[in-house]
């Protein structure tokens, strides 16, 4: 899935679609989603010491990530693709102007308060031009790839076998929106 709607592009008149970005992350964000009293039974595990239910998701569940991307979509209803994205547990807050930005942050944080949902203050990063998402670089002219994921590529040994090509084409793939006519090239 592509978030590009937050990449800040100049429009033809100049302006810039976003001036100020905050990326958030939740806090063990599948564990502040609580299990309705009846499906708790449906988790439950057997230890020496007994049997036991899961209050809260945990990590590991086949569906946690369906079910905790469709809470954050519940809860952010109306703000999502306009100045909210979210990937699972990764919160973009985008504004147009520098001057709405803490406005747009106030709104947020009213809807996390109200659904009791915290955030990882170590990996929140407020009012930026640029910075690191989902393994790519945001900034003013787009998205870009992180320099690092490149370096990996080019120092990769030539395939040998089929394994190492699978390998190969599966970072590529990654990649593709990147490469111009990837499929033409392979």
């Amino acid at each position: 899935m592509w978030i590009s709607s937050i990449v800040p592009v100049r429009k033809k008149n100049g302006q810039i679609r976003h001036e100020a970005l905050s990326f958030m992350d939740g806090s063990s964000g599948y564990n502040q989603i609580r299990f309705a009293p009846a499906d708790e039974e449906l988790t439950a595990f057997r230890t020496p010491k007994g049997i036991y239910c899961y209050k809260v998701m945990p990590f590991g569940l086949k569906n946690a990530s369906a079910t905790y991307q469709r809470a954050m979509q519940k809860i952010f209803d109306g703000m999502l693709h306009k100045n909210v994205e979210c990937y699972v547990d990764d919160l973009v807050v985008k504004s147009k102007k520098l001057e709405n930005h803490f406005h747009d942050l106030r709104k947020v944080f009213e809807r996390l308060r109200r659904y009791q949902l915290k955030m990882n203050p170590s990996k929140c990063v407020f009012g930026v031009t640029s910075e690191k998402f989902l393994g790519f670089i945001i900034r003013k002219r787009g998205i870009e790839i992180e320099q690092a994921k490149i370096d990996v590529i080019l120092k990769m040994p030539e395939p040998r076998n089929i394994h190492e090509l699978k390998s190969l084409q599966g970072k590529l793939a990654y990649l593709r929106r990147f490469i111009s006519n990837l499929a033409g090239r392979c």
